[in-house]
């Protein structure tokens, strides 16, 4: 029996993509390149972008339609290609190239307000001129969207460079992405850290972040998959701790200093950040009412030969702004308007005198045994 591409052809439109349910022949997904060499069949299958969950699938189904549909002697296993339309992701040393400093913001728990301090920092240095992006790595408890008023913003694909990319949604001046655009605000993101770190990777790879002087990454609390999955993603220029002052949160805070400097990792520490520093309510602006312990992340920065970049009080507006998506930081009069602003320049300054120090910071390399 002689085989024709017409044959095969008809064999192929016996599978239907799963995605869409349409045969892949009607669908545009079979290549004009049918190659027969006797009894030998190659040819190669079209997906619209790279890593398709179904194409596997997809290739068994097609190469079972040849055998049953065309002739059970054909020679198909394995001689089935796979051509993305989309373009590769670029190698991960040329993952940002328009950025230049990528800034780590930390805490070793939950609870001492990192997420506000990343989001009001950005703030602040987008008020000062510079192009800064933002990233909730914070992947099942993301807050970012709602502290800067995009809770129900949808971020758009666009093409470029024959990739479809992510476009983060720009509000204050500041260009952000989290995950919590991409599921339901009131759903539980239950997924195993495979999935929240392939999906860290699209926000990251994936998105047209642009020219940026700095990039802000909220990451989530503790130590997880999570930071290795972003420290051998990305080359870190170096990382800001946030703590309050007393004790249970410092002890915390040591181990996340600790990750960072560790062997493997080895990313330079910018400097302590102290929340929740005293107390002061609104019509005593004066008064300091040191609850959480006094100078506790001061002491820590002073110990350790770190930087104290700015000491934020415990102030009700930073709740308020918070919850209303107006960060006080937007307030530059205001006691913590001055105290994000003041922090801003010491990050800078910061940022600056590392990159004079210290030789730029390379991605991880971590090694399974």
């Amino acid at each position: 029996m002689a085989i024709y591409p017409s044959l095969i052809l008809e064999a192929l439109k016996h599978v239907r993509y799963p995605g869409t349910g349409k045969d892949i022949v009607s669908a545009g997904m079979v290549e004009d390149d049918i190659k027969i060499e006797g009894m030998k069949v190659s040819f190669s299958l079209i997906t619209e972008r790279q890593n398709d969950p179904f194409i596997k699938s997809v290739i068994k189904m097609a190469e079972q339609a040849i055998l049953n549909h065309a002739d059970k002697d054909i020679e198909i296993k394995g001689n089935i290609s796979v051509k993305s339309k989309q373009a590769p992701r670029p190698a991960l040393a040329q993952l940002l190239p328009g950025v230049k400093n990528i800034v780590a913001v930390a805490s070793g728990k939950g609870g001492v307000g990192k997420s506000t301090v990343c989001t009001n920092l950005a703030i602040s240095l987008a008020q000062k001129g510079y192009k800064v992006g933002l990233l909730d790595a914070d992947i099942f408890g993301p807050s970012i969207p709602k502290m800067l008023s995009a809770e129900d913003a949808s971020p758009m694909l666009n093409k470029k460079d024959g990739r479809d990319l992510i476009t983060p949604i720009n509000n204050y001046g500041v260009k952000m992405l989290s995950i919590g655009f991409f599921v339901k605000k009131d759903d539980a993101v239950v997924w195993r850290g495979a999935m929240a770190s392939n999906a860290l990777k699209q926000l990251i790879a994936d998105a047209d972040w642009g020219e940026l002087d700095y990039f802000l990454i909220d990451f989530p609390p503790g130590t997880s998959d999570i930071h290795l999955t972003l420290v051998q993603t990305l080359p870190i220029t170096g990382a800001v701790i946030v703590s309050t002052p007393q004790e249970v949160a410092l002890a915390d805070a040591i181990k996340g200093i600790s990750m960072f400097t560790g062997d493997k990792v080895n990313i330079p520490i910018l400097g302590l950040v102290e929340n929740m520093a005293w107390f002061t309510p609104a019509e005593l602006p004066e008064n300091k009412y040191y609850i959480f312990g006094k100078d506790g992340c001061k002491k820590l920065a002073e110990e350790k030969g770190y930087k104290l970049l700015g000491q934020i009080p415990l102030v009700q507006s930073i709740r308020e702004g918070g919850d209303d998506g107006k960060p006080v930081a937007l307030n530059k009069d205001s006691i913590t308007g001055m105290a994000f602003d003041a922090l801003a320049d010491n990050v800078i300054e910061a940022v600056d005198k590392r990159n004079r120090d210290l030789p730029p910071t390379n991605i991880v390399q971590v090694s399974m045994r």
